[in-house]
Formats: structure tokens, sequence, C-alpha cells
């Protein structure tokens, strides 16, 4: 089964942003995140990534961000690569 939803920033009862993704067994796929312009540099865009990042570290959950904010979100935050798909070992041999 293979779940497509959002994660989103509410501020003063607004969405100031979302986080898409896509979560299949094992794998978060975080396609598209967006900030309205409105709230640009109050930190929407990390708090989204940041909430998004350690729903799938909780659920042992593998990442691969094809959105460029997420994935330059981890190169900037080194402690959450090793949530990366790319990272991770086979399990298969």
């Amino acid at each position: 089964m293979v779940e497509s939803r959002r994660f989103e920033a509410v501020v003063d009862g607004r969405v100031a942003g979302f986080a898409e993704y896509i979560r299949g067994e094992g794998l978060v796929v975080f396609p598209h995140t967006e900030v309205d312009t409105a709230f640009e540099g109050r930190g929407v865009g990390s708090a989204l990534a940041r909430a998004a990042l350690d729903d799938a570290k909780g659920r042992g959950a593998a990442v691969l961000a094809t959105c460029p904010f997420i994935a330059g979100w981890m190169r900037r935050h080194p402690e959450y690569l090793e949530l990366a798909y790319q990272n991770r070992s086979s399990v298969s041999d």
C-alpha cells in the first residue's frame, strides 16, 4: 500500500507551507515542499523538514528526497543523512 499525503505548517490559523510525501513499505519519498511567500524566512520550511524527517526516522523508514529543499536541508543537517535511501545498506545479499 502506498500513501500520499502532506505535512502542513499552520501559523495563525493559516497554512504557511507544506511538504508532500509518498509513504510505502520502509520508504518515504518527499517530492515537493512549498512555503507561502508571506512566511518565507521565518523557519517554516526548516520546521516542515525536521518534522517530516523525524516522522520517517520514528517509523524506521529510508528517505528518498527528490524535493531539492528537503535534499538540501538534509545535507545541511548531517544528523539526518543516515535516513537517506542512498546511504542505507542493502538488506538482501
